[in-house]
């Protein structure tokens, strides 16, 4: 693509609220090492945004259909890393990481982006999700990721997948009663997976129903939902940054993983409501972004992709503020473009990246219909 086309194509919206919501996270994160003591991990998310970028660019110069021809492959090296996850050492009762030097690789973050084109190439070339029963290859190309990123464990990131798999079946034309009947058959087996899950993750759903405001502090599992939510309160309508520090105590503002899990906290703390809503609203308009390209895709792949990747991101959204106020139970979920931690970003980096490109080429290069499914 001519450097004057691949310009005047690009849907630079999507990166000037990437960009907005970037700058809002090293705010929030150099807020959180001022709160810490000490610590320069705003400088390293610099450097990681950095690399990011690159990343995201390099992710739009080749053509976005070429993912067709390695899709299974990929998604399948995945897979195997997944597996390889449990022959390393546990860090913090978790097997996530796969040690690289001095950093370490979360296969997880890798596998939700396999998993979207992977999705998409099947959808692309079968019809039989149109019934029923052809709804069931979809389902295991979600389930078994899912299945093995809750054994490490890891809640959080084994949620966004079903919603992704829901909007790209739902995009690429499956019918509504479907997909309804399949959300009713899965009903029956909630208990089944209660019982397969840790006494971690069971404490941390017990806790969101059980939570209460005021009386002393609660531990743990419930001491992160409540000085999550204490943090926030704290930098009530215009936050820190202009009217100062509420109180004095630092324990008020003590906040486990507040950099990276609970770091709209820190949005919350510093810039205060408004801040927290500015935070929504670029998100919403990075969502609206992306939907738009989607609709404005001819090309199927293109469009299941868009479809994907908007999801993924608006999914990981919802869960990460949802449990920060508690809405949702807390998990091991960042929150895009903002938290702290390099596989995070740059698996988000690249997905806007894939995003982009299929912006750049929303058409067919020579003919075709219109992407449509009829009744």
């Amino acid at each position: 693509m001519l450097a004057s086309s691949y310009v005047r194509r690009m849907p630079w919206f999507v990166l000037i609220w990437a960009c907005a919501l970037s700058a809002m996270g090293l705010a929030a994160i150099a807020r959180g090492d001022e709160l810490a003591g000490g610590g320069q991990l705003w400088s390293r998310q610099l450097e990681w945004i950095l690399l990011s970028a690159c990343a995201l660019f390099a992710a739009t110069l080749p053509h976005y259909r070429l993912l067709r021809h390695v899709c299974y492959p990929l998604f399948g090296g995945c897979l195997v890393l997944l597996v390889a996850v449990f022959l390393t050492q546990p860090r913090n009762g978790a097997q996530r990481w796969i040690p690289f030097g001095p950093i370490a690789f979360q296969p997880s973050e890798l596998t939700k982006l396999a998993f979207i084109v992977a999705l998409a190439a099947y959808l692309v070339h079968q019809r039989s999700y149109r019934e029923l029963k052809g709804l069931l290859v979809p389902f295991v190309i979600a389930l078994v990721p899912v299945g093995l990123i809750l054994r490490e464990p890891d809640l959080g990131t084994s949620l966004v997948f079903l919603p992704v798999l829901f909007a790209m079946l739902f995009a690429a034309g499956a019918r509504v009663r479907h997909l309804v009947f399949v959300v009713l058959l899965a009903i029956p087996v909630l208990p089944m997976m209660w019982m397969g899950m840790s006494a971690e993750q069971k404490s941390r759903i017990v806790t969101l129903f059980v939570q209460r405001d005021g009386g002393p502090t609660p531990t743990g599992d419930g001491y992160h939902l409540h000085q999550s939510k204490q943090v926030i309160a704290l930098g009530g309508v215009r936050g820190s940054q202009f009217n100062g520090a509420t109180i004095d105590d630092p324990q008020a503002y003590h906040l486990p993983a507040s950099r990276t899990d609970f770091v709209y906290c820190l949005v919350g703390e510093r810039f205060g409501l408004i801040g927290s809503c500015t935070t929504l609203l670029l998100y919403l308009a990075l969502f609206a972004a992306g939907l738009r390209i989607a609709a404005g895709t001819r090309e199927p792949f293109g469009r299941l992709l868009a479809v994907g990747v908007i999801t993924l991101i608006a999914t990981q959204t919802i869960i990460n503020t949802g449990m920060t106020v508690g809405l949702m139970p807390v998990t091991g979920i960042t929150l895009p473009l903002i938290s702290h931690g390099g596989s995070s970003l740059i698996t988000t980096a690249v997905a806007l990246g894939l995003l982009l490109n299929v912006g750049l080429r929303p058409g067919y290069e020579v003919a075709g219909a219109p992407f449509r499914f009829a009744e």
